[in-house]
């Protein structure tokens, strides 16, 4: 089996904190106090008052970072090594980015102190915000939404008012079968019918049954560009027109902007509304929840709905304006994720616009090279050029029972995070692999013989990929089970 740098190594077994240390022990010396030890009972009522705590870990300094340093190296990230999660834009995060996030004068910010005080950290989101706007082709931006998905939300409140104030907020929103999962939840909290588009035989948005299903019921349509399928929407100009021509608006999911940043940009396409993923296109890490950040862009008519507070500069003086008496509202609690902007507005001081559309470039290169060396040894649902991520399945490996999921927890064992796997939902055993711009050749070459040596055991011991993986400290899990009932408390 083929090793990778990390794959396998000094991996300790290591047990509860809880079950480290001896009663008494401490981390560090806590100094004498210099005022006179007052009885917490003498001022505040019984009820108050806490009693002893019992059952806390008691470690000394080393015990509790070694005890920390060891679990993390049970666990994977981008530090670790190539994470090709498709349609997640898992991309390195230079250090310089995270060093301007750390500056003390950010650091220390509170949300509350007054914006005199705060002009700096204004004018951050104020340029991050007319930067953004450059970059997708849009008049307006709200860095508000903390999420993608909410920057979906945002985007559909957005219309749902414009809508609404021409007198009728219409009835449904239109999502091709290859949009992002969150599409139709999103519609659909927004009170809207979600009504599904089979695309074309060629992964495409059909226009005869798009304008087949447009009426001046549809309030929007919902694409995601490229989408799902790593297809670039090449009738993406017809699709805005037919939508338009019936008095809809044509919304933008951006969470692929990576793909097309310094190439395309979503107002020239004819698209009225977007978000974007601060924390996959500009290289903030993510997973586990967090954190994120999904601003919402429009046109210059529907800036009257954008969010609350936006950021205003008026003679050379940043505040927040809240007087907008169209405003969809606020959409979270002070004013965002501020150190994911910052994470953003230095990746894109660094990079420039240059260096962008270089980005862009490089991942739908080394996307359409590990598509080409895999062809014919995994199947390939759709034929063509494909964008930042190629969609695989398992139908090759399926003549000898072996599964995407088999395929995915066989990577493990060779030291690669395993892609996003049955998604997109319209391939059947879909694995959706995204290189992003920051893989060397090395790196993917290395993948891709990972995947070839897959193929090749799935013909000769099937069985061997049933148990995988063997080489972690956790093997295969009821995903299911770990997913909807977590049991993550400690008992004695």
């Amino acid at each position: 089996m083929a090793q990778q740098p990390g794959a396998r190594g000094l991996v300790f077994n290591e047990p509860l904190i809880f079950e480290h240390g001896r009663k008494g022990r401490a981390g560090c010396d806590v100094p004498k106090s210099e005022f006179p030890e007052i009885d917490p009972a003498t001022i505040a009522p019984s009820s108050m008052l806490r009693g002893p705590v019992e059952g806390l870990a008691e470690v000394s300094e080393p015990e509790a970072v070694r005890h920390f340093t060891r679990l993390s190296q049970w666990n994977y990230g981008v530090d670790s090594n190539f994470y090709p999660l498709g349609s997640c834009t898992m991309k390195y995060n230079p250090k310089v980015n995270e060093a301007a996030a750390r500056l003390e004068g950010f650091a220390g910010l509170h949300p509350l102190q007054d914006f005199s005080t705060a002009q700096g950290a204004l004018r951050v989101m104020y340029d991050l915000e007319k930067m953004l706007c450059e970059v997708v082709g849009m008049d307006a931006a709200s860095l508000q939404p903390a999420a993608g998905a909410q920057g979906e939300f945002a985007g559909l409140l957005l219309i749902r008012a414009y809508h609404t104030e021409k007198g009728n907020p219409r009835k449904k929103v239109i999502i091709p079968d290859s949009g992002h999962g969150t599409n139709p939840a999103t519609a659909t909290l927004c009170d809207y019918a979600a009504i599904t588009l089979p695309s074309g035989p060629d992964g495409l948005i059909d226009l005869a049954l798009l304008e087949k299903e447009m009426d001046d019921d549809t309030a929007a349509l919902m694409l995601t560009n490229p989408n799902t399928l790593g297809m670039f929407e090449k009738n993406i100009k017809k699709v805005c027109g037919i939508v338009h021509a019936k008095g809809g608006l044509v919304y933008g999911d951006g969470a692929n902007l990576n793909a097309v940043m310094g190439k395309a940009r979503f107002g020239d396409m004819g698209i009225d509304v977007c978000h974007m993923n601060l924390h996959k296109t500009f290289s903030t890490p993510h997973g586990g929840g967090g954190p994120g950040s999904g601003p919402v862009l429009a046109k210059k008519f529907l800036e009257p709905y954008m969010p609350v507070p936006r950021v205003t500069r008026r003679d050379g003086v940043y505040s927040l304006d809240f007087n907008r008496p169209k405003s969809i509202g606020a959409l979270n609690a002070f004013w965002g994720n501020f150190g994911v902007y910052l994470r953003a507005y230095a990746y894109l001081l660094t990079m420039g616009g240059a260096g962008l559309k270089e980005a862009s470039e490089t991942a739908v290169l080394n996307a359409n090279y590990i598509l080409a060396k895999l062809r014919g040894v995994y199947h390939v649902p759709y034929n063509g050029t494909c964008m930042h991520e190629c969609v695989l399945s398992d139908k090759f490996q399926q003549e000898h029972h072996v599964s995407t999921l088999d395929i995915a927890k066989g990577l493990i064992d060779r030291g690669f995070h395993p892609p996003t796997i049955y998604f997109p939902l319209i391939v059947k055993g879909a694995m959706m692999i995204e290189p992003t711009e920051t893989e060397s050749m090395e790196t993917m070459d290395a993948f891709i013989a990972a995947m070839k040596e897959i193929a090749e055991v799935a013909k000769t011991d099937p069985e061997s990929l049933a148990a995988a993986p063997v080489a972690v400290k956790v093997k295969r899990l009821d995903e299911t089970q770990a997913a909807r009932q977590p049991d993550l408390r400690y008992r004695r």
